[in-house]
């Protein structure tokens, strides 16, 4: 119990550190990609900017609009960065550690469901953004709320459908054994990766993810033009960075799922070279690696990209996504079904030999003639 207590501590910290600083590096990438020079005044590089945001954001005024609900105001930005960090526990982050003779699993908690509980904590994250917006009695934050639950629903489908492909080709719905059957790089002649094997199926978990923590093109509930804020235009302080917070803790969370389920997570080429502890630790670094990857390219899309119109992300959602995922789903079946032998002679004899019934004893299920006509 205090091992895994001082993983939950360790892992929290870590998030809430990363998220941190993934401002830094948005600012900096932002800076690249426009040739500026970024924040560098708040300590050497501007490695100190982050702190000074969080600081502005707790010592600011927190207000709250006279004709909001009081109760649900507080609980909105709540929500959203509650169910943002609980999906980090299921994913794990490395091989297990050996300390002391014990072994040490990098995840928090290895349930066999893993992928329903994130895909449950993702659905829950929607309501923050609603009551947030609803609560703030504001009719722009409403609009925003609205787009966000709307945009939310039509890309889950998308990529609930997309992880299901995954769930079909590993028969697991535990992450630990999705990146298990990833190991390493090269097996039988072809990439272990699910990327290799699902290119598609890769396109368009992306994509949604991208729709589901609401960036550039898909940050619609949070249109500046059109909706000032979005759903936390009435929020100031600590609230407004929850919101804000959580956004980047999404990001991180995203990319690291992207990682397990499509790139091997902490696999990597040449692992069965190592053992032990170092195989833990360049395993996890590896995984690190892989989600930075990811989300550089979130934040290289959100800088390169211009904003959808609505009508077009719900095109987009509805016409495009949807039936992809669908259609791939479909042929993954088939191909699974022709690989495993369902359509050979052979499968239709075992399958009729595996349907009879076992008769119970002292009851006669056979049909008889007898001399009174037919009887049981």
């Amino acid at each position: 119990m205090a091992v895994k207590l001082l993983i939950v501590g360790i892992l929290f910290l870590v998030t809430l550190g990363i998220a941190a600083y993934l401002t830094l590096m948005e600012r900096k990438v932002a800076a690249w990609m426009q040739d500026r020079i970024g924040p560098d005044r708040a300590g050497p590089f501007g490695l100190l900017q982050p702190l000074a945001d969080g600081g502005k954001m707790f010592f600011k005024e927190d207000f709250r609009p006279t004709n909001a609900d009081k109760w649900l105001f507080i609980i909105g930005p709540g929500i959203a960065m509650f169910t943002s960090l609980i999906t980090g526990a299921v994913i794990p982050w490395g091989p297990d550690l050996t300390i002391a003779g014990e072994k040490i699993a990098l995840q928090v908690a290895d349930v066999n469901i893993g992928i329903l509980f994130i895909m449950g904590a993702v659905s829950i994250g929607v309501y923050g953004i609603m009551i947030g917006g609803w609560s703030s009695n504001n009719k722009f934050a409403l609009f925003g709320a609205i787009r966000a639950s709307s945009q939310m629903i039509s890309y889950e489908l998308a990529m609930g459908v997309s992880v299901i492909t995954i769930v079909m080709m590993t028969g697991s719905l535990s992450l630990n054994e999705i990146v298990e059957q990833q190991h390493g790089f090269w097996k039988d002649g072809w990439f272990s990766w699910n990327v290799a094997k699902q290119p598609i199926c890769f396109v368009v978990f992306l994509i949604t993810a991208l729709a589901e923590c609401n960036r550039a093109p898909f940050d619609l509930p949070e249109c500046e033009s059109e909706l000032i804020g979005g759903y936390h235009t009435e929020y100031g302080a600590m609230k407004l960075g929850f919101f804000l917070f959580s956004e980047y803790v999404n990001m991180f969370i995203s990319c690291a799922i992207i990682s397990a389920l499509f790139f091997g997570g902490y696999n990597f080429p040449g692992m069965d070279n190592f053992s032990g502890n170092t195989l833990a630790i360049i395993g996890t670094l590896a995984f690190f690696a892989k989600t930075f990857f990811f989300i550089f390219v979130f934040m290289w899309i959100r800088w390169t990209l211009p904003r959808f119109r609505y009508d077009q992300l719900m095109h987009i959602g509805w016409k495009k996504m949807i039936p992809i995922a669908l259609i791939n789903l479909l042929i993954t079946g088939v191909v699974i079904a022709f690989t495993e032998g369902w359509f050979s002679k052979d499968a239709d004899n075992n399958s009729a030999s595996n349907a009879k019934i076992e008769q119970p004893l002292g009851v006669n299920t056979s049909f008889e003639k007898t001399k009174t006509g037919n009887s049981l």
